[in-house]
């Protein structure tokens, strides 16, 4: 039991490498600069599409999770993972239109929200209890080793046979990583579930449904929350590298900074769901997300090789941090009877923020001619991101106190 629970978290591992987050936002910035010489666009354009991509993956998300929700995770994955590489497929062919752009930046944001944390997180949290901010943590661990990997990865297929084959090549990659270990997916049966503390003594799956998740304040708190995170901190990671290279740093150290910050968010993910298993969430979030204010203020002002690396390292740990605790506040707030559409339409507006944050700052750099004024507005965002998990209280859905005990789930609402 023990050992196929954690095959659970590799499967989730394998299949975040080649998600969303590296594939579309992180590394972004290695392609912004070659597909703006070669199209003929600005990078407020290209910036403009990335946040098409994001939107489509907002309207997609809670469509995602309630198919898990009714057919299960491993018949979702199977059937809809290869449409994401059709997506990518389909963005290595755009042309000079902007509206060719805009489309096929839309169908990838998309199609490409199967390989999200959407569907692994549920399978993960319906597997553990006790130790479930640990297992979250390690699985969503799979977008940071993502993003250390993937834009260097791009880089190098960028600079060996151009944008569009490196797109052509993420797209294999996807079917590698996350199609085929999909079919090797298995859902807890109702045994499994009744180990949860989630579970009722009826065999039923403790928690709110959708439309009372989306009536508590609570719901609200943490989605505004999070999304404010992920417009300042994507916001700034994504625009790393031009942000670096105008400066007159080397791609290679731009792109290292990257993917410093991709190994931080696999720390990130790993302590952060260790210390929620053992402390108040409320406090692990707020430590965590004033760690990029010092990360964004070095990448704002630092320089030289090794501050540049530090400051998106910073920002990393708070990127490993915040889908980790978003999975883990959904279980633990609202229970895992419908958490597939509960954390779905939570990460679809939260998702958004992931273009909104890389558009800001190419709005900032066209009309500003640098990123100052976007990094200022994201440090705000930060502040008032903190302050949001500050009244949410204790958690209605708690593990049990100890090893083996049950504990009474709190009644449906």
């Amino acid at each position: 039991m023990l050992s196929f629970r954690w095959w659970m978290v590799t499967v989730a591992v394998l299949g975040l490498i080649v998600g969303p987050g590296p594939i579309n936002i992180f590394s972004f910035g290695v392609f912004v600069k070659p597909m703006a010489a070669e199209l003929g666009t600005s990078r407020e354009v290209l910036s403009f599409a990335l946040l098409l991509t994001t939107i489509a993956g907002a309207l997609s998300n809670p469509v995602v999770g309630a198919l898990i929700d009714r057919f299960g995770t491993r018949p979702t994955l199977v059937w809809l993972i290869p449409t994401t590489a059709l997506g990518l497929f389909a963005r290595s062919l755009v042309t000079p239109s902007h509206l060719d752009l805009f489309a096929t930046f839309f169908l990838v944001g998309f199609t490409g929200t199967v390989t999200g944390p959407t569907g692994y997180a549920a399978l993960v949290a319906r597997w553990f209890d006790r130790e479930r901010g640990l297992a979250l943590g390690i699985a969503m661990a799979g977008v940071g080793l993502g993003v250390a990997l993937v834009p260097a990865l791009a880089a190098y297929l960028i600079s060996a046979f151009g944008w569009r084959a490196a797109y052509r090549a993420l797209g294999v990659l996807v079917l590698v990583l996350a199609w085929l270990p999909a079919f090797f997916i298995r859902d807890p049966a109702p045994a499994d579930l009744a180990r949860l503390s989630d579970t009722r003594p009826d065999g039923t799956l403790a928690g709110v449904g959708l439309l009372a998740a989306l009536a508590s304040w609570r719901f609200w708190a943490l989605t505004v929350a999070f999304f404010l995170s992920v417009v300042a901190i994507n916001g700034t990671v994504a625009h790393t590298v031009p942000m670096l290279t105008d400066r007159g740093v080397s791609m290679a150290l731009a792109t290292t900074a990257v993917s410093a910050s991709g190994f931080a968010i696999i720390l990130g993910r790993i302590l952060s769901g260790w210390c929620l298993d053992r402390f108040s969430g409320r406090a692990v979030a707020v430590a965590f997300f004033m760690v990029p204010m010092a990360g964004i203020l070095i990448l704002a002002e630092g320089g030289g090789a090794v501050l540049p690396i530090f400051g998106a390292a910073l920002c990393g740990l708070a990127v490993g941090a915040e889908i980790d605790l978003m999975a883990f506040f959904v279980s633990r707030y609202f229970g895992i009877r419908a958490y597939g559409r509960v954390y779905g339409t939570m990460f679809s507006l939260f998702n958004a923020g992931n273009g909104v944050g890389p558009f800001i700052g190419g709005y900032s750099f066209s009309h500003y001619h640098g990123y100052g004024p976007a990094l200022i507005l994201f440090e705000a965002a930060l502040v008032l991101t903190c302050l949001l998990f500050v009244p949410l209280g204790p958690y209605p859905y708690p593990a049990p106190r100890r090893a083996g005990a049950a504990q009474p789930a709190a009644a449906s609402a």
